[in-house]
């Protein structure tokens, strides 16, 4: 998991950190403002099942694209799992259309500010525990 590199916000991968693990997940939260090269170094060294990008600075359209062209360009990541969430453009909702342009460019899935955390957990092979069974270990005697 990580931000994009102008993006100085750490809260939000914090909160996606603890969602994740609660959920089953193991993460290893590379921070904030994460330059785009320390990225692909770790994510080529760590060989995980996917990246989480998110961000919240509105500039996850820019930095996005960048970095998901470098991760495709590169061999030994191309097949990895990438999505990136947040906060994705300066002017909320009335620019909500960078998804596209971002699955073109190569992201597998990308999430919004309002979509469902579900659909994310989902998107990643990952979801609610389930319910523990209780059993009793006494049996009756009749």
């Amino acid at each position: 998991m990580t931000s994009v590199s102008s993006d100085a916000h750490m809260w939000n991968l914090v909160f996606l950190q603890l969602l994740l693990e609660e959920n089953g997940g193991n993460v290893i939260n590379l921070g904030a403002c994460t330059p785009d090269e320390f990225i692909i170094s770790e994510c080529a060294r760590i060989r995980p099942d996917a990246l989480v990008v998110s961000t919240v600075n509105g500039h996850g359209h820019i930095d996005g694209l960048r970095l998901i062209r470098k991760i495709r360009e590169n061999p030994e990541l191309a097949p990895m799992k990438v999505v990136i969430g947040g906060k994705l453009g300066v002017h909320g909702s009335r620019h909500a259309g960078f998804g596209a342009e971002l699955i073109v460019n190569g992201f597998d899935a990308v999430f919004e500010a309002d979509v469902a955390l579900d659909q994310f957990l989902d998107c990643l092979g990952l979801g609610p525990p389930a319910p523990k069974q209780i059993t009793s270990s006494k049996t009756r005697s009749s």
